[in-house]
């Protein structure tokens, strides 16, 4: 994995862990026990746990310390094994989130106050965080999280213990009342210029009084700094229902808050107290939802250097040059229109025929057919692009996004497509759904267009997603999409180095001196090296020059 600093630099969401301690009490430790000692004394439960909030979507999971402090410890008679602890949950979380995940050395408040509050000066408070930050840091974390802080004084002292040992990412996370203020009555604006100030690299909220209220503070929180924002609310307030104690947000709920989280610039997203795995699993699919991310079930370029090494060796793979019409053209370097038509809204698809047959008659390659462009409910486009190519005879692009269908749903389209006898596909992420006027739909995101790139690669070699033979491979020619406005260029980088990909696209705006027009341009890198053009513009047949 990239070093979590280089992830700050990205508009990527991330998704934090839930509580450990619900977990913990929900699987029968008592709350008497020093939750931070079962590292020495259960570290399978624990690590347990990390699993569980991986296995909902987590990218981020913290160390079971968030007491693990001199004075919280002492309680315990525990005081003289902090290091031991600290080191240990490092340790545990580090084997369960392997390479798939980040870990956070949490740090909680110290349990006393400092001065001017109370006895405890702020060098004192420094050098115990300082201990606690050391032995996490031996322990192999990847950032901290000073967490359900109500003092900003006290998150000082632990931002410069940590400072003082390392130069890993801070995230300083602040607890808030029903007014919105701390304990002390520091306003989220207050606290958020000071967090900026003293060098924390993500300002955030957690713990507290449930969502809603977060929410509130995060938008103040905006307008006061550029840093990364994190919200970790907890499932509301516990309430008493006959001598027990539950926290009320159901999933569903935190999972709705999400999405408000990221309107309002969370870029770090989580939950504390009260919350599961199964809440971190909807906020998971919230977060992909508004923002498509690269998930852990991401077939990555490294497993395409084996795909032909496990293909059978009684197969013939089909030529590029031989797959369709337009893989043809491409693949010689020729210069090529498509015309982009949407599917019909209804179940008449007469119309958009008709028009796409004076499109054959006037020499155009191929029809793009766009995939729930805009999260717009239409007519499949693969039903769309067989009628196309059965009734017109002209070649369909068929793009094709990941939103709609889990890995199993796309195998079965896919395969369907090529026994249909479609070749050409554009593989997109797709629009998530709350840009659409359906914006309560849900979206799946399995994988992204790269994911996606791979396992048609693999159906191309002969091969499913497992690496089974599927029979006669399937001869796709493979369109991805591009952004080449976009502020890192890693992803692009990431498919130019796939062998598999025979085009890429991008949107492009052309102005001209009286009005302008939006047309979609797509940039070809055969694998022949030879550079051609599509020019496309919906129900325009559009051809110029090369250019850039």
């Amino acid at each position: 994995m990239e070093p979590f600093r280089d992830i700050l630099e990205t508009d990527r969401i991330h998704v934090f862990d839930g509580a450990m301690g619900t977990m913990l009490y929900a699987k029968g430790v008592y709350i008497n026990r020093c939750y931070d000692e079962l590292n020495l004394t259960n570290p399978d439960l624990v690590e347990e746990i990390h699993s569980e909030y991986l296995r909902a979507g987590a990218d981020i999971i913290e160390t079971n310390t968030f007491g693990a402090t001199a004075h919280n410890l002492n309680q315990y008679g525990l005081a003289d094994n902090l290091h031991e602890i600290n080191v240990s949950a490092a340790r545990i979380a580090r084997a369960a989130a392997g390479d798939r995940a980040y870990v956070a050395g949490a740090i909680g408040p110290l349990g006393l106050r400092i001065e001017p509050y109370g006895p405890t000066s702020f060098d004192e408070a420094k050098d115990m965080f300082k201990v606690q930050a050391e032995a996490l840091l031996e322990g192999g974390v990847d950032l901290f999280v000073l967490e359900t802080f109500s003092d900003v004084s006290a998150m000082r002292q632990a931002i410069r213990a940590v400072r003082e040992v390392s130069d890993l990412p801070i995230i300083a996370q602040m607890t808030i009342l029903t007014d919105g203020n701390t304990s002390y009555g520091t306003t989220p604006e207050l606290f958020t210029a000071r967090l900026d100030e003293w060098g924390a690299d993500v300002i955030g909220l957690n713990c507290g009084v449930g969502p809603a209220i977060i929410l509130s503070a995060l938008e103040k929180m905006r307008a006061v700094t550029k840093k990364k924002l994190a919200a970790q609310p907890n499932a509301g307030l516990p309430r008493d229902v006959q001598g027990r104690q539950f926290y009320m947000c159901s999933p569903e709920y935190m999972s709705k808050f999400a999405k408000r989280f990221i309107q309002a610039g969370a870029k770090f997203i989580g939950g504390c107290c009260g919350t599961t795995p199964a809440h971190i699993k909807l906020i998971s699919d919230a977060v992909r939802a508004a923002s498509p991310r690269a998930q852990n079930v991401v077939l990555t370029s490294g497993a395409l250097a084996h795909v032909t090494d496990v293909a059978p060796a009684d197969l013939k793979l089909v030529p590029p040059a031989e797959r369709s019409h337009w893989s043809r053209k491409i693949v010689n370097g020729e210069f090529v229109t498509s015309v982009e038509v949407l599917p019909p809204k209804g179940v008449d698809a007469q119309k958009t025929l008709d028009s796409i047959r004076l499109l054959k008659e006037a020499g155009v390659d191929g029809v793009n057919i766009p995939d729930g462009a805009r999260a717009q409910s239409r007519m499949s486009a693969l039903a769309t692009a067989v009628l196309v190519e059965q009734q017109i005879g002209i070649e369909s692009v068929l793009h094709y996004c990941c939103r709609d269908r889990n890995l199993l749903g796309m195998m079965s389209d896919l395969l369907g497509a090529a026994a249909l006898g479609l070749r050409n596909l554009l593989l997109i992420t797709g629009d998530p759904p709350k840009m659409g006027p359906y914006p309560d739909a849900t979206a799946v995101f399995d994988i992204d267009a790269i994911g996606l790139t791979n396992m048609v690669n693999k159906l191309n070699h002969g091969l499913d997603i497992g690496n089974n033979p599927i029979g006669q491979p399937t001869a796709f020619c493979i369109g991805v999409g591009v952004n080449p406005g976009a502020a890192s260029n890693t992803r692009l980088k990431q498919a130019r180095s796939m062998p598999s990909r025979s085009l890429f696209s991008t949107l492009i705006n052309y102005a001209t001196s009286s009005k302008r027009s939006s047309m979609c341009a797509f940039p070809l890198w055969p694998a022949s090296g030879r550079s051609s053009r599509i020019a496309t513009r919906s129900f325009c047949i559009t051809k110029f020059p090369a250019f850039g």
